[in-house]
């Protein structure tokens, strides 16, 4: 279950910003086996000087996932394959502007629903 932070350039259509949802979610599914009913996602579009990256000025993305610990450095590697292989076909950001990190943590820092952290219980 990563919670996945997205931030775009504003002005983005439901579409672009549908692509975008899917190819990470469909990373994380495929290469680092969460489950297929999770979907965490926060998606952000921001003003351009709101979205540094670098001295890209072309399309770009920057995704933040918090996720329980535990995955392989090859798991993560592969995610990071797949995602910008995903955002290159749809919606063609290229793989260069595509901005990655993975922040772990334990399963007490997790609680979906009415205040109990379902992990530990």
């Amino acid at each position: 279950m990563p919670f996945v932070t997205i931030t775009l350039l504003e002005g983005k259509d439901k579409d672009y910003i549908k692509g975008v949802s899917e190819g990470i979610n469909s990373a994380v599914k495929e290469t680092m086996d969460f489950p297929d009913d999770d979907l965490f996602q926060v998606v952000h579009q921001v003003s351009e000087d709101c979205l540094q990256y670098q001295h890209r000025t072309e399309d770009r993305v920057m995704m933040h996932l918090v996720m329980r610990s535990g995955r392989t450095n090859k798991k993560k590697q592969a995610f990071y394959k797949k995602v910008v292989e995903n955002l290159s076909k749809n919606p063609g950001i290229k793989p260069e502007n595509v901005f990655i990190t993975i922040t772990e943590n334990h399963d007490i820092d997790f609680a979906f629903k009415d205040g109990i952290a379902q992990f530990v219980v």
